[in-house]
């Protein structure tokens, strides 16, 4: 979002907000977890606010990735009755902190520093301050695997992208849809974010947080493309519009063989009874075994009539950060705890190989923050355009190299 649309919405805010009648010490939470494991997760988080004695009003946004959630968020702050906890993640947390429309919550955030890992604790705060509290640690670059999929493909999970085609076309034979995928630029962009990440780490830091112009044109660009386009001869033809929760459902109805998304697609195995290493497997894509991409999943705190955070939000935020709720919580949602001091007793063993593979990658320089959590919004939606753009159409991977390095130097 622009510094100068966000000032006009917040200068709307303060003019409504001025007639507004008091307030009322509940809290209205605007979150976009909606699927299976989300809603579970989610529901933890709102019984132990109302047993505080708060009245949790929900605003749950389907769709879109945050997208849509961030619209209404939008529209809600021009009227200004911002809602008091917003979930958010990514570099429009400082953008708002920076117009200081969220209240600090350093009154709760005494010790934080010790328990987070450095580059979680570091996308919490703006000039020193915290402003917002980290659920879990959300890992973007997993592929998920139909174990009986696999079984009749070899039983070995591909560690190149030779050796995934080569798999992917025996499941075909076998009578799968080798790639589960639904055609919205929401998983368009995963699938395409893992595919850069097998590029090295070094190619995805250069070319979308540093948006070096001569990596996003380079030869190794022109190859993902080349990747993404293949890919879609393994898709069926029921992609256009699929929900990526829809997408898990064809591994746990054993009716594709692989999928890419984040640790979040764990919580719709979960919910289904599936076990992993028995009806599924979790990996990392071809290339990218020494990695780890991140995302911080949190909720930022909007100042209700321009006032410091108030006590339901300092509650809620030293809630979020509590062990208790990030163990039971994180579970549900397929993700690992932020507090590296909480127990991973009960864990599974996917979510026991993400902690030892973020603690390899925090060791080695492959820890970083996912193309959701690293990129501005602005520039994540013009990226997300060509990637769909070129999926929907007969674009050429060159011309399509050209397009995201235009897109990336506009925004």
């Amino acid at each position: 979002m622009s510094k100068k649309l966000m000032k006009c919405l917040l200068s709307a805010a303060v003019l409504a907000c001025c007639s507004a009648a008091a307030y009322a010490e509940d809290i209205e939470v605007l979150h976009y977890w909606t699927s299976g494991g989300e809603s579970k997760a989610i529901a933890v988080l709102k019984q132990t606010i109302e047993k505080q004695g708060y009245t949790w009003k929900d605003s749950a946004v389907a769709g879109g990735g945050g997208a849509n959630a961030m619209t209404v968020l939008k529209t809600r702050v021009v009227s200004g009755t911002p809602p008091a906890a917003v979930q958010m993640r990514g570099p429009v947390v400082q953008d708002w902190a920076a117009q200081d429309a969220l209240a600090p919550i350093d009154a709760v955030a005494g010790d934080w520093a010790k328990v987070l890992p450095p580059p979680i604790n570091a996308v919490l705060q703006y000039q020193g301050h915290y402003y917002s509290a980290p659920h879990w640690i959300g890992r973007a670059n997993w592929m998920w695997i139909n174990k009986a999929a696999l079984d009749k493909a070899g039983g070995k999970p591909p560690t190149t992208w030779d050796e995934f085609f080569a798999v992917a076309d025996k499941m075909k034979a076998a009578g799968y849809t080798a790639i589960a995928h639904g055609e919205t630029p929401y998983e368009n962009g995963y699938l395409f974010q893992d595919i850069v990440y097998s590029m090295g780490t070094d190619f995805f830091r250069k070319a979308f947080l540093e948006k070096d112009q001569a990596t996003l044109t380079s030869p190794k660009m022109v190859q993902v493309f080349d990747i993404l386009r293949r890919m879609q001869g393994y898709f069926d033809n029921g992609t256009q519009g699929r929900a990526w929760n829809m997408s898990v459902a064809m591994l746990i109805q054993d009716k594709a063989g692989m999928f890419f998304m984040g640790d979040w697609a764990k919580g719709e195995f979960a919910v289904s009874s599936k076990v992993p290493g028995k009806d599924y497997v979790c990996t990392q894509p071809p290339g990218g075994a020494a990695q780890f991409a991140f995302i911080a999943d949190t909720f930022v705190f909007f100042r209700q009539h321009g006032q410091p955070a108030t006590k339901a939000q300092l509650d809620m935020a030293a809630d979020i950060m509590s062990p208790a709720y990030q163990m039971v919580a994180s579970n549900y949602k397929g993700a690992i705890p932020a507090i590296t001091t909480v127990s991973l007793d009960g864990f599974d063993s996917c979510s026991q190989q993400s902690v030892a593979n973020l603690k390899a990658a925090a060791a080695s320089g492959d820890l970083f923050p996912s193309m959701n959590q690293g990129v501005d919004e602005a520039r994540l939606g013009a990226i997300m355009e060509v990637v769909s753009k070129f999926m929907s159409s007969t674009q050429d991977s060159k011309s399509a190299v050209q397009a995201l390095a235009n897109a990336s130097r506009a925004n």
